[in-house]
């Protein structure tokens, strides 16, 4: 078995529910291929959402993203026994570079999923897995062995909808279709959704975690 076979059946027998692979033009220290690990959220759990998260989602939120850390470091681990580097991206870490407070990671993990041919990206900014729709987690991990080219451009499965754009408290989502290419804030005011969490979610995981957008979103199959 190849190595990049036996990642994805480490991966998936351990519970990852889709593995993605992609060699992308700006990875972090000359390590160009990226291994995208999907985890899936609880349909209960977030159906659940109304008006605001719940204390179940938050918990749920945590768990799920501590659990793809968990598989990223497995998928890094076996690479390097096997002579390869590996460089991990948190399923969620903010990253302060100065100036406004907003959310920004390492390196986008949306980014690197969608040149692995796994799905789109939202007019919410949102992940679109092109099964599980929006109700995903995703890490990354960034290694020197070989282990994909990238996939086709992918487009956009929102069309003339704008379900997340109605229903978001912050009115944050500005309804813009995207591709690849945009700018963040040409979709997304991130600014307004970070300052809208913090002024009424605090008492649920401190503001850190909303998912309105995610919930009403019917782009699933």
């Amino acid at each position: 078995m190849d190595i990049k076979s036996e990642i994805e059946e480490l991966l998936k027998e351990n519970g990852a529910f889709d593995v993605g692979f992609s060699k992308v033009p700006d990875a972090p220290e000359g390590l160009p291929y990226a291994l995208t690990v999907v985890a899936a959220l609880s349909d209960a759990v977030v159906d659940e959402i109304e008006d605001a998260p719940t204390h179940t989602y938050f918990h749920h939120y945590r768990t799920v993203n501590a659990f793809i850390d968990q598989m990223i470091l497995k998928a890094g681990t076996l690479l390097q026994k096997n002579g390869y580097r590996y460089i991990p991206i948190a399923a969620s870490q903010t990253i302060y570079t100065g100036g406004s407070r907003t959310h920004t990671g390492r390196y986008s993990h949306k980014k690197a999923a969608v040149l692995s041919g796994l799905g789109a990206v939202g007019k919410s900014t949102l992940f679109i897995h092109k099964t599980l729709g929006p109700r995903v987690r995703l890490g990354t991990l960034f290694t020197d062995c070989p282990l994909a080219q990238s996939a086709e451009t992918a487009v956009s499965p929102c069309g003339g909808c704008n379900l997340c754009a109605n229903a978001c408290p912050a009115h944050a989502i500005k309804g813009v279709t995207w591709h690849a290419g945009i700018e963040r804030n040409e979709l997304f005011d991130a600014e307004a959704c970070n300052t809208y969490m913090r002024e009424h979610f605090m008492d649920i995981g401190r503001g850190s975690v909303c998912g309105i957008c995610m919930k009403v979103c019917r782009c699933r199959k």
